[in-house]
Protein backbone atom coordinates (compact mmCIF):
# COMPACT_ATOMS: atom_id res chain seq x y z
CA UNK A 1 0.00 0.00 0.00
CA UNK A 2 1.36 3.45 -0.94
CA UNK A 3 1.63 5.74 1.81
CA UNK A 4 0.37 10.36 1.53
CA UNK A 5 1.75 12.67 3.55
CA UNK A 6 -0.84 15.58 2.48
CA UNK A 7 -2.14 15.57 5.51
CA UNK A 8 1.48 15.88 7.64
CA UNK A 9 2.79 18.74 5.58
CA UNK A 10 -0.92 20.35 5.48
CA UNK A 11 -0.40 20.69 9.26
CA UNK A 12 2.98 21.50 9.36
CA UNK A 13 2.63 24.21 6.95
CA UNK A 14 -0.32 25.73 8.61
CA UNK A 15 1.25 25.59 11.84
CA UNK A 16 4.52 27.41 10.24
CA UNK A 17 4.66 28.87 7.22
CA UNK A 18 8.06 29.76 7.15
CA UNK A 19 11.99 28.75 6.44
CA UNK A 20 11.76 26.82 9.04
CA UNK A 21 8.28 24.94 7.88
CA UNK A 22 9.84 24.05 5.12
CA UNK A 23 13.87 23.31 6.15
CA UNK A 24 15.46 21.91 9.12
CA UNK A 25 12.70 22.25 11.35
CA UNK A 26 14.08 20.75 14.56
CA UNK A 27 17.03 23.75 14.09
CA UNK A 28 15.18 26.46 14.34
CA UNK A 29 13.65 29.80 12.16
CA UNK A 30 16.92 31.73 12.98
CA UNK A 31 19.39 29.37 11.77
CA UNK A 32 17.26 28.04 9.17
CA UNK A 33 17.65 31.90 7.82
CA UNK A 34 20.62 31.43 7.13
CA UNK A 35 20.72 28.07 5.35
CA UNK A 36 18.32 29.40 3.27
CA UNK A 37 21.37 31.92 2.53
CA UNK A 38 23.53 29.98 1.42
CA UNK A 39 20.97 27.76 -0.72
CA UNK A 40 19.69 31.44 -2.55
CA UNK A 41 23.14 31.83 -3.73
CA UNK A 42 24.08 28.19 -4.98
CA UNK A 43 20.46 28.43 -6.74
CA UNK A 44 21.50 31.33 -8.37
CA UNK A 45 24.67 30.11 -9.61
CA UNK A 46 22.67 27.07 -11.07
CA UNK A 47 20.20 28.82 -12.77
CA UNK A 48 22.56 31.28 -14.31
CA UNK A 49 23.47 28.81 -16.15
CA UNK A 50 20.50 27.78 -17.89
CA UNK A 51 19.92 31.23 -19.68
CA UNK A 52 16.47 31.83 -17.87
CA UNK A 53 15.29 35.23 -19.86
CA UNK A 54 11.00 36.83 -20.28
CA UNK A 55 10.30 34.00 -22.29
CA UNK A 56 11.26 30.75 -19.79
CA UNK A 57 8.35 29.29 -18.57
CA UNK A 58 8.96 27.94 -15.30
CA UNK A 59 6.79 25.70 -13.14
CA UNK A 60 8.08 25.08 -9.48
CA UNK A 61 7.05 21.59 -7.70
CA UNK A 62 5.72 21.84 -4.07
CA UNK A 63 6.04 25.93 -3.58
CA UNK A 64 5.41 25.89 -0.10
CA UNK A 65 6.13 29.21 1.32
CA UNK A 66 7.12 30.67 -2.35
CA UNK A 67 10.79 31.30 -1.69
CA UNK A 68 11.51 29.81 -5.12
CA UNK A 69 8.88 31.60 -6.63
CA UNK A 70 10.54 34.93 -5.41
CA UNK A 71 13.74 32.87 -6.63
CA UNK A 72 12.85 32.31 -10.07
CA UNK A 73 11.09 36.02 -10.82
CA UNK A 74 14.79 37.19 -9.06
CA UNK A 75 16.65 35.49 -11.55
CA UNK A 76 14.39 37.00 -14.60
CA UNK A 77 12.07 34.03 -15.48
CA UNK A 78 8.92 35.57 -17.63
CA UNK A 79 6.44 33.14 -16.73
CA UNK A 80 6.53 31.16 -13.17
CA UNK A 81 3.86 29.17 -11.93
CA UNK A 82 3.57 27.52 -8.40
CA UNK A 83 1.83 24.88 -7.00
CA UNK A 84 2.01 22.66 -3.46
CA UNK A 85 0.10 19.66 -2.92
CA UNK A 86 -1.48 20.68 0.50
CA UNK A 87 -4.23 23.54 0.38
CA UNK A 88 -2.90 25.29 3.17
CA UNK A 89 0.43 26.20 1.21
CA UNK A 90 -1.95 27.15 -2.12
CA UNK A 91 -4.25 29.12 -0.46
CA UNK A 92 -1.72 31.84 1.30
CA UNK A 93 0.74 31.44 -1.98
CA UNK A 94 -2.52 33.02 -3.82
CA UNK A 95 -2.38 35.87 -1.18
CA UNK A 96 0.91 36.66 -1.83
CA UNK A 97 1.53 35.70 -5.50
CA UNK A 98 -1.55 37.26 -6.95
CA UNK A 99 -0.47 37.57 -10.68
CA UNK A 100 1.17 34.21 -10.43
CA UNK A 101 -0.91 30.81 -11.75
CA UNK A 102 -0.55 28.64 -8.52
CA UNK A 103 -2.47 25.03 -8.34
CA UNK A 104 -3.11 22.90 -6.06
CA UNK A 105 -0.90 19.94 -7.77
CA UNK A 106 0.46 16.12 -6.72
CA UNK A 107 3.31 15.43 -8.95
CA UNK A 108 3.24 12.11 -8.01
CA UNK A 109 -0.43 11.70 -9.51
CA UNK A 110 -0.07 12.75 -13.16
CA UNK A 111 0.25 16.09 -15.06
CA UNK A 112 -2.67 17.17 -13.25
CA UNK A 113 -3.99 20.38 -14.40
CA UNK A 114 -0.81 21.61 -17.01
CA UNK A 115 -0.24 21.02 -20.29
CA UNK A 116 2.28 17.75 -21.53
CA UNK A 117 5.38 19.54 -22.88
CA UNK A 118 4.85 23.50 -21.84
CA UNK A 119 7.42 24.39 -19.15
CA UNK A 120 11.37 24.85 -20.59
CA UNK A 121 11.91 24.27 -16.38
CA UNK A 122 10.59 22.50 -13.25
CA UNK A 123 11.67 23.22 -9.71
CA UNK A 124 11.40 20.78 -7.41
CA UNK A 125 13.35 21.76 -4.35
CA UNK A 126 13.53 19.10 -0.88
CA UNK A 127 10.15 17.06 -2.46
CA UNK A 128 11.59 14.04 -3.69
CA UNK A 129 12.93 12.44 -0.79
CA UNK A 130 9.85 12.90 1.27
CA UNK A 131 7.95 10.81 -1.50
CA UNK A 132 8.67 7.51 0.30
CA UNK A 133 7.46 5.44 -1.54
CA UNK A 134 9.70 4.07 -4.84
CA UNK A 135 6.46 3.74 -7.08
CA UNK A 136 5.17 7.19 -6.69
CA UNK A 137 8.74 8.60 -6.86
CA UNK A 138 8.40 6.90 -10.33
CA UNK A 139 5.53 9.00 -10.85
CA UNK A 140 6.73 12.05 -9.84
CA UNK A 141 9.65 11.71 -12.38
CA UNK A 142 7.35 10.47 -15.18
CA UNK A 143 4.85 13.54 -14.72
CA UNK A 144 7.66 16.14 -14.24
CA UNK A 145 9.19 14.31 -17.93
CA UNK A 146 5.84 14.66 -19.77
CA UNK A 147 5.00 18.43 -18.36
CA UNK A 148 8.83 19.42 -19.59
CA UNK A 149 9.38 20.25 -23.60
CA UNK A 150 12.40 18.51 -25.48
CA UNK A 151 15.55 20.24 -24.00
CA UNK A 152 13.68 21.58 -21.19
CA UNK A 153 15.66 21.31 -17.49
CA UNK A 154 14.75 19.65 -14.16
CA UNK A 155 16.37 21.46 -11.52
CA UNK A 156 15.71 19.46 -8.16
CA UNK A 157 17.21 18.77 -4.78
CA UNK A 158 18.17 15.20 -3.60
CA UNK A 159 20.65 13.45 -1.13
CA UNK A 160 22.36 11.02 -3.26
CA UNK A 161 23.57 8.43 -1.07
CA UNK A 162 26.74 6.39 -1.92
CA UNK A 163 25.70 4.04 0.34
CA UNK A 164 22.89 2.00 1.13
CA UNK A 165 18.85 3.90 1.34
CA UNK A 166 17.49 5.32 4.79
CA UNK A 167 14.17 5.25 5.15
CA UNK A 168 12.11 7.22 7.76
CA UNK A 169 8.20 7.63 8.32
CA UNK A 170 8.33 10.75 6.27
CA UNK A 171 11.75 10.75 3.87
CA UNK A 172 13.69 8.10 1.74
CA UNK A 173 17.37 8.87 1.23
CA UNK A 174 18.22 7.38 -1.85
CA UNK A 175 21.49 5.84 -3.58
CA UNK A 176 22.97 8.11 -6.24
CA UNK A 177 22.93 5.11 -8.78
CA UNK A 178 19.50 4.53 -8.23
CA UNK A 179 18.26 7.92 -8.84
CA UNK A 180 20.14 8.56 -11.45
CA UNK A 181 18.55 5.28 -13.34
CA UNK A 182 15.08 6.28 -12.15
CA UNK A 183 15.79 9.83 -14.16
CA UNK A 184 17.15 8.11 -17.27
CA UNK A 185 14.16 5.59 -17.22
CA UNK A 186 11.93 8.29 -17.82
CA UNK A 187 14.01 10.29 -19.88
CA UNK A 188 15.52 12.89 -17.55
CA UNK A 189 19.85 12.60 -18.72
CA UNK A 190 21.59 14.42 -15.15
CA UNK A 191 23.55 17.20 -16.27
CA UNK A 192 25.67 17.86 -13.11
CA UNK A 193 24.96 17.82 -9.30
CA UNK A 194 26.81 20.50 -7.25
CA UNK A 195 26.71 20.91 -2.59
CA UNK A 196 23.47 22.74 -2.32
CA UNK A 197 24.18 22.08 1.59
CA UNK A 198 27.38 20.72 3.32
CA UNK A 199 27.71 21.45 6.88
CA UNK A 200 24.38 22.79 7.81
CA UNK A 201 22.01 20.39 7.33
CA UNK A 202 21.83 16.63 8.31
CA UNK A 203 24.99 14.49 7.52
CA UNK A 204 23.25 11.78 5.81
CA UNK A 205 25.69 10.61 3.65
CA UNK A 206 28.51 10.74 6.04
CA UNK A 207 30.12 7.87 8.24
CA UNK A 208 27.85 6.82 11.28
CA UNK A 209 29.92 8.57 14.23
CA UNK A 210 30.14 12.05 11.92
CA UNK A 211 26.46 11.96 11.74
CA UNK A 212 25.81 11.27 15.43
CA UNK A 213 28.16 13.41 16.68
CA UNK A 214 27.75 16.99 14.24
CA UNK A 215 23.63 16.51 14.52
CA UNK A 216 23.85 16.33 17.79
CA UNK A 217 26.44 19.32 18.11
CA UNK A 218 24.19 21.36 15.62
CA UNK A 219 20.57 20.47 17.56
CA UNK A 220 23.16 21.85 21.26
CA UNK A 221 23.97 25.08 19.34
CA UNK A 222 20.82 26.22 18.01
CA UNK A 223 18.38 25.20 21.16
CA UNK A 224 17.82 28.77 21.64
CA UNK A 225 16.69 31.57 18.87
CA UNK A 226 20.08 33.77 19.67
CA UNK A 227 22.26 30.77 19.57
CA UNK A 228 20.76 29.69 16.61
CA UNK A 229 21.40 32.77 14.97
CA UNK A 230 24.82 33.16 16.06
CA UNK A 231 25.94 29.43 14.76
CA UNK A 232 24.35 30.05 10.94
CA UNK A 233 26.42 33.75 11.09
CA UNK A 234 29.60 31.48 12.06
CA UNK A 235 28.85 28.50 9.68
CA UNK A 236 27.58 30.89 6.83
CA UNK A 237 31.07 31.71 4.99
CA UNK A 238 32.72 28.83 5.39
CA UNK A 239 29.57 27.34 3.82
CA UNK A 240 29.48 29.81 1.13
CA UNK A 241 33.10 28.57 -0.13
CA UNK A 242 32.57 24.63 0.91
CA UNK A 243 29.40 24.59 -1.85
CA UNK A 244 31.68 26.58 -5.03
CA UNK A 245 34.87 24.14 -4.00
CA UNK A 246 33.54 20.39 -3.23
CA UNK A 247 32.23 18.46 -6.01
CA UNK A 248 29.81 16.42 -3.51
CA UNK A 249 28.07 17.05 -0.22
CA UNK A 250 27.40 14.47 2.43
CA UNK A 251 23.98 16.15 3.01
CA UNK A 252 21.60 18.05 -0.13
CA UNK A 253 22.83 18.49 -3.51
CA UNK A 254 21.09 20.82 -6.48
CA UNK A 255 20.98 18.61 -9.53
CA UNK A 256 19.96 19.43 -13.24
CA UNK A 257 18.71 17.10 -15.40
CA UNK A 258 17.56 17.45 -19.34
CA UNK A 259 14.62 16.26 -20.67
CA UNK A 260 16.04 14.56 -23.91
Amino acid sequence: MTERHDEFWNERLAQDWTSSGVGYQALGRPFNTWMYRIRRHVFAREVAALGVDSRTRVLDVGSGTGLYLDWWQAAGAGHVTGSDLTPAAVTRLRERFGTLRIEEFDVTAGPGPFEPGSFDVISCMDVLFHITDDELYRSALASVAALLRPGGRFIFTENFLNRAPDRSEHQVNRSRQWITRELARNGLRLERRTPSLVLMNAQVDAPWWWRKAWGGLLRVLTLTPPTGWATGALLYPLERVLTRVLSESPTTELAVAERV
